[in-house]
This record gives structure tokens, sequence and C-alpha cells, in this order.
């Protein structure tokens, strides 16, 4: 069994949609490459700037960041040094561990952010024209299947409702107890601001 041999997509559908995906994110690389490239970035400090951009100061640590991009601390300490000789960045320390700073964006980074973070619009763009109904399946099956590698140790950092404290379920609704709501399937968060992981 290969799933990238024609023959066996042929005849299961899970290789087709791994392919399927592959390709997708294949185009999503192709995207970010040109953006960085234009802009004399490499892909990962191009994400990075993104991240800083919209998390928050804890989650803008070497540690946390390491984990995020799934690269050693080295990779991600040598970035954030490439990035500040750029001026994109600026380091904070903590004021309780001398030891650990958050990164900051500069002026500039937030300029180069803004210029650079509509790449993946050529993406999302097509999947407008689905059906509401459609994107709900598909969003449903990407939400099934992130939490399942997750769980299988492949996505190591994930900040979805299924992962909160906060999220409770059970067979008829999905709640949310800190917005103390109901969550229907589009209100589940992939990348939620507030998530605190489930003990």
């Amino acid at each position: 069994m290969n799933t990238f041999d024609p023959n066996y997509q042929s005849k299961n559908i899970e290789g087709k949609i791994v392919v399927a995906l592959e390709r997708i994110s294949k185009a999503f690389r192709v995207l970010l490459w040109q953006e960085g490239k234009a802009n004399a970035l490499t892909p990962l400090q191009l994400q990075l700037l993104l991240f800083l951009k919209f998390h928050s100061p804890h989650k803008c640590k070497v540690n946390y960041l390491a984990k995020e991009f799934n690269v050693t601390k080295a990779t991600i300490s040598e970035t954030v040094r490439l990035l500040s000789k750029k001026a994109y960045i600026f380091k904070e320390t903590d004021p309780i561990d001398t030891r650990s700073y958050s990164i900051y964006l500069t002026d500039k980074g937030k300029q180069i952010v803004t210029k650079t973070s509509s790449f993946a619009g050529a993406i999302e763009k097509p999947i407008h024209t689905f059906t509401e109904s459609q994107k709900e399946v598909l969003f449903q099956s990407l939400l099934e299947l992130i939490e399942k590698l997750n769980k299988a140790g492949i996505i190591t950092v994930q900040r979805m409702c299924f992962s909160c404290r906060f999220y409770q379920s059970d067979e008829k609704q999905d709640y949310c107890r800190l917005l103390q709501k109901p969550l229907r399937t589009n209100d589940i968060r992939i990348d939620c601001p507030e998530h605190e992981t489930a003990v």
C-alpha cells in the first residue's frame, strides 16, 4: 500500500483525500514562498511575523514558537535574530524570568505584515464559491481530521475548541462555558485567542 501510487488511489478514497490535501498544502507553500521571496523573507520568517501580529505576548516566546512551527528553539532564535536585524521585531525581557522574553512587531514589522498577509486569499477565494452546506461539511471534516492528528501527536499545537477547558459536549450540543453559549459547527474555532488547554 502506498498513498502516492495512482493504482492504490483508484481503489481507495482515503488515498485520494491525502493526495488532495498534499496538493492544497503545496499550493499554500508556493504562495508563502512567493510572498516571502518578493519581500526578502524566508517562509518561516513570514509565518513568524504573521503569528506575532495576531497572537498574545505569552504565545510569542521562543519555546512556544518552536512548538507552534515544529522547529528547534535554535531555529526560532536564529529567525528572531535575523528579523530583529531587519528591524521588524523587538524583544522585551520578562520582568519575572529574565532568561525569557516576548517578541513584538515594530512599526516596520506591522507594515510588512499588512503588505504580505493577503497571500492566502488565493486559496480562500474559490471556497467562497461553495454553498454554505458544502463549506460546513468541509469544515467539519477538517476539524475532525485535525483533532485526530493532534491526538496522534502529528499536529503538536492546536487551539481548537475541542481541546479547550471551556468546551463541553454532549450527544446533542457543543457548548463554550467561557462565552456561555451553544456552538454550531461554524462557531467552532481553529485558533481561539482565549483557548486554555484542558487538563
